[in-house]
């Protein structure tokens, strides 16, 4: 409900940043689920969250990559749920 009175007080543009953050997370998840279907090995899933765990740390200090800084970073805490379950099965 607070969400709503903000977005109305403050215009569209509130809209446009919440949803921003949605996309970053929602994009790398319906990516990484299809990689799933694959049935990839676990050490490729080992080498993704690597590869997302060094994209976010270099994204961070760059000027213009740092606002999209929520795309790798998602890509290594999906892929790290997913391995857990993989294991479990």
């Amino acid at each position: 409900m607070i969400l709503v009175i903000i977005i109305t007080m403050t215009g569209e543009t509130m809209l446009s940043r919440a949803l921003g953050s949605g996309w970053g997370v929602l994009l790398p998840g319906v990516i990484l689920v299809a990689l799933a279907c694959i049935d990839l090995s676990t050490d490729i899933w080992k080498a993704i969250i690597v590869s997302g765990l060094l994209a976010t740390s270099g994204m961070i200090w760059h000027k213009q990559l740092r606002h999209f800084v929520l795309l790798p970073s998602c890509v290594a805490l999906i892929s790290g749920m997913l391995l857990i379950i993989m294991s479990m099965k």
